[in-house]
């Protein structure tokens, strides 16, 4: 039986662990962290992203975790109501939090794929035989293929193909996500506020004593420590300490946070995902940034690259079929997503005043359906191949 170890716990690993399954595969799954990460901001499906979900049996089960989000309310400095973003454009056909997600995913393939976590790969020597993977603390393996789906700051990546450096965009913006007090009263809906190149997206769905907040900012690359919690705060205080609207208050709250993510929008583009046994899938291979449809692409590319590996002859022409099907999908979300920083934090005053007139006008009867095609048409540009032959 072809053995098979998949990088990454979050998303696009235990997909691609559970269809290799599902197709007789041997696989392991190992994650640097010691356990399932909680939290982290909510992600969307729509179009082809939401049948993936139903054809692996787990849309019941998101479909009970939704957020249930309503519009976003884009105000001025003093609290008033300037546009509203429609919650198809921000939380598609069903949004669920992140964290959510990755413990739905797992409790779904738990109990049919080995599960190591707290460990990571540190060396992977191919041969005829297959590739020989050494960890930081288990013991030495060798298996037939390796997935690398351990995000964009990809391990597997460094390892087989180089340093990150050589692949990585950066789009010229920070981003930051971390809960609150839900001292505004949201209640399934949210608010954004933006100055010239900062801005902030408030929500609040499950839980309406905590509130989610999204911090965007302009910046030239910075140079900051990814394990030094304190430091990134920090840097998000210096951005943000003038700003009006209630960021104060925001500024209070993350002072006390424990679940601050931080990090740059970088997109990652190479010119090919493979590299003789190893592959990789997801934002280890494409990171797009938000507005991308990356979560659910994710597990699509899962699910075709399982497929392909299971109805092609040989892993060289799995991994090119796989490629060619997600790679034009990949592409698009990677150009939808080029614009987010700028949508959340535009460069000037004007620009500001800009994206308030557009909306006014995409909100209006006649131009919703173009709004609505706008927003999916990276997500309806793929078609699910079918693999039922190789189950």
């Amino acid at each position: 039986m072809t053995k098979i170890l998949v990088s990454g716990a979050s998303i696009a690993g235990p997909t691609v662990a559970y269809w290799l399954n599902h197709y007789g595969f041997d696989v392991t799954v190992v994650e640097q962290a010691a356990a399932l990460r909680q939290g982290g901001s909510a992600v969307d499906f729509r179009g082809e992203q939401t049948e993936i979900l139903r054809k692996m049996g787990v849309l019941p089960a998101i479909e009970a975790l939704s957020t249930q989000m309503g519009d976003v309310t884009i105000v001025d400095r003093d609290g008033k109501f300037e546009a509203r973003v429609p919650s198809a454009v921000m939380s598609g056909e069903v949004e669920i939090p992140r964290g959510d997600l990755s413990r739905v995913l797992y409790e779904h393939t738990k109990d049919k794929v080995e599960y190591v976590f707290g460990d990571r790969i540190t060396s992977l020597t191919e041969h005829a035989g297959g590739v020989d993977v050494t960890f930081a603390k288990g013991a030495p393996r060798t298996f037939d293929l390796v997935i690398g789906a351990d995000g964009s700051h990809s391990g597997v990546r460094s390892l087989a193909f180089g340093p990150e450096q050589d692949f990585a965009t950066d789009l010229g913006y920070y981003v930051a996500y971390f809960t609150v007090p839900n001292h505004l009263g949201l209640d399934h809906s949210g608010l954004m506020y933006s100055e010239p190149n900062i801005g902030v997206m408030v929500t609040s769905h499950l839980d309406q004593d905590e509130m989610g907040v999204a911090m965007y900012f302009a910046s030239e690359p910075l140079t900051y420590d990814r394990r030094d919690i304190a430091q990134q705060k920090r840097i998000l205080i210096e951005k943000f300490r003038d700003a009006g609207w209630e960021l104060p208050t925001i500024l209070e709250g993350l002072a006390d946070t424990d679940t601050l993510f931080f990090d740059s929008l970088t997109q990652i583009r190479l010119d090919k995902w493979s590299k003789g046994r190893v592959v990789l899938v997801g934002d280890a291979a494409w990171a797009g940034g938000p507005g991308s449809g990356g979560t659910g692409l994710g597990m699509i590319g899962g699910y075709v690259l399982a497929g392909e590996l299971a109805t092609k002859s040989s892993h060289e022409a799995a991994f090119a079929a796989y490629e060619e099907v997600i790679r034009p999908t990949a592409k698009m979300g990677q150009n939808q997503a080029k614009r987010s920083g700028g949508f959340f934090a535009p460069e000037t005053e004007r620009a500001i005043r800009n994206r308030k007139y557009v909306y006014r006008v995409l909100n209006t009867k006649p131009m919703t359906g173009l709004l609505t095609w706008l927003v999916n048409r990276s997500a309806d540009s793929l078609t699910l191949p079918d693999y039922t032959r190789a189950a």
